[in-house]
């Protein structure tokens, strides 16, 4: 494939979603290109395009705002570490959350990169409706910024519109009450990344896309009305820290099972409003458990996801967990051959029914090993 200055890659990027790795509340990236190509991160929008087999190892890092200030710029997504050792990544394709007024704007968006030898400032190659192009020659940090100078403030002196997108995690029951966070972030910023510091709470997958506008105040309220929802209103801010706490707070009450919600603009507007299904039962609070009944219960647990396994791991994850398993000796050669030439569906099928047949330390073992490779699908199985 030829990736050379003065031609353009012509397909689409492949989706790939990668091996995490979470240590406390933070979370790393791991990705082996199989070939030279264009390749997108399902989780966290990147696309990168390499010129060879590539391994990517990549996570997110905090901004230092004092010098983005000084340099008459401020964050506008997430700064990525991102490393290569095989030095093969050309071009990399960092996701926005701009609307297209916004985009009109020339000079508005551009690429920092930040080494030991500094902070330098790249140019974008093309900027499309949803990413921001550069070139790059070597790997670090690479974060979205938006100039916030003096020749922008035009613009600003509206409130700014973005993309935005409205996720929605339930905490585990405490006597009784169930509280649903509601988060109004900006688009590009990575579900895997709120998650990952939401503890036990599950998230609620619901469609999400929204458009907001910096600086101005939202208020949220529920049918049936009856639930305490706070604070009354709040700002939305397109800030892209490394923490991240929810907007709103609805307090709901016992066996509630759909309610729906709205977002409005405090002058009336409504942004978003959707029906919202919420589980029979609310996820439990980890408790300590008696050693004697770990593995059953593994066995009890994966048989009470089965069918939400089957529709939700990815191939990718698939075939990490086919390894794991055949490396700790659950699983056989042919067992796994078998399984590698079926579709995802089936594939899934294959892994979680031959585990619970093996008994309790392999049911354990699967748990461990999916908990450890996707931990954004444990959380919504509740396995973690």
């Amino acid at each position: 494939m030829d990736v050379s200055e003065d031609k353009k890659l012509d397909k689409s990027p492949q989706s790939f979603t990668p091996e995490l790795k979470t240590e406390s509340t933070k979370v790393s990236y791991r990705f082996r290109c199989p070939c030279p190509g264009m390749f997108q991160c399902s989780l966290t929008g990147l696309v990168f395009v390499v010129d060879q087999e590539a391994e990517l190892l990549y996570n997110t890092v905090q901004w230092d705002e004092s010098r983005l200030q000084s340099a008459g710029k401020t964050a506008a997504g997430l700064l990525f570490n991102i490393h290569c050792a095989e030095d093969a990544v050309c071009e990399l394709h960092l996701p926005h959350c701009e609307t297209e007024d916004a985009l009109s704007s020339e000079g508005l968006l551009s690429v920092v990169h930040i080494t030991d030898d500094g902070m330098s400032f790249l140019k974008p190659l093309e900027i499309t409706d949803t990413h921001v192009i550069v070139k790059v020659s070597h790997l670090s940090a690479f974060g979205l910024v938006r100039d916030a100078g003096q020749k922008l403030r035009g613009l600003f002196t509206r409130k700014k519109r973005v993309c935005g997108q409205l996720l929605l995690f339930l905490r585990p029951p405490a006597r009784d009450i169930q509280i649903l966070d509601v988060f109004l972030l900006p688009s590009n910023l990575p579900l895997s990344e709120v998650a990952a510091q939401q503890d036990d709470a599950v998230y609620i997958k619901i469609s999400s896309a929204c458009k907001l506008k910096v600086g101005e105040r939202y208020i949220v309220r529920s049918d049936p009305g009856k639930f305490k929802i706070q604070p009354e209103s709040a700002v939305f801010y397109s800030k892209f820290g490394v923490n991240f706490f929810p907007t709103f707070e609805v307090f709901l009450t016992p066996n509630i099972q759909t309610l729906t919600l709205m977002v409005k603009h405090e002058k009336g507007t409504e942004v978003w409003k959707r029906s919202i299904p919420l589980p029979s039962k609310g996820p439990k609070r980890k408790t300590v458990q008696n050693p004697a009944d770990k593995n059953f219960q593994a066995e009890e647990k994966l048989c009470a996801v089965r069918a939400e396994f089957i529709q939700r791991v990815s191939d990718t994850v698939l075939n990490q967990l086919l390894d794991k398993l055949l490396e700790r000796g659950v699983i056989s050669d042919a067992e796994m051959e078998s399984a590698r030439t079926k579709s995802r569906a089936e594939k899934a099928k294959d892994v979680i029914d031959s585990v619970r047949r093996k008994g309790s330390e392999a049911s354990s073992f699967l748990i461990s090993a999916l908990c450890q490779l996707d931990p954004c699908v444990s959380r919504e199985l509740s396995l973690r």
